[in-house]
């Protein structure tokens, strides 16, 4: 019982990472326990429109330990240019120490979870890495581009690093996104 219970006081470290937007209404930074939640609710609202059949429990679970290596690495703006092969690197060592807390099978079945979101060569992987891109662009349509514009991401970059995965994974979301993207940049919601 106690490597769990290690692992899960672990996991409350996740709620002090803060993530670069700020939820509707308030004026603080989401945080990225709360953002693996709201993934995880969004996966299961948008499950039908995946063009793909997914098992839903699945995603869910990719959704949940995609973010855990952030305990020790903080979360960077998924915008950011440079330095993204060091960065996942530092992500892998993080979260094989934190699976690594479990009893060995248990530890290994999360891990297993988190490089197949990384890898997206599921159709569940496909999925959680397009919720996962789609949720902070959400949030920044509704925040009025609270942090496109706090960190100077253009339009053409947001564009770039979420059309792909989001195509991938749910095309009808980024046939509704590319519309409302649209509309932002004539709204001037981005930065330059």
């Amino acid at each position: 019982m106690q490597p769990i219970v290690d692992f899960v006081l672990e996991l409350e470290k996740l709620k002090g990472v803060t993530r670069k937007v700020k939820p509707l209404g308030l004026d603080r930074y989401e945080n990225s326990a709360e953002h693996s939640w709201q993934l995880a609710m969004f996966a299961i609202s948008l499950a039908r429109y995946t063009g793909a059949i997914v098992d839903v429990g699945r995603v869910i679970r990719l959704l949940l330990v995609h973010d855990v290596g952030e305990i020790d690495t903080g979360d960077r703006l998924f915008f950011a240019e440079g330095g993204w092969e060091e960065r996942k690197a530092a992500e892998a060592a993080a979260a094989a120490r934190i699976f690594g807390m479990l009893p060995e099978n248990q530890g290994a079945d999360l891990l297993a979870l988190w490089h197949e979101f990384e890898r997206g060569e599921t159709a569940e992987a496909r999925f959680a890495r397009a919720v996962d891109r789609a949720m902070p662009v959400l949030l920044n349509l509704s925040n009025n581009g609270q942090s496109w514009k706090e960190n100077g991401v253009s339009y053409e970059r947001v564009v770039e690093r979420i059309s792909a995965p989001i195509r991938a994974g749910c095309p009808a979301l980024w046939v509704y996104l590319e519309t409302r993207l649209e509309e932002a940049r004539r709204r001037a919601l981005f930065g330059t």
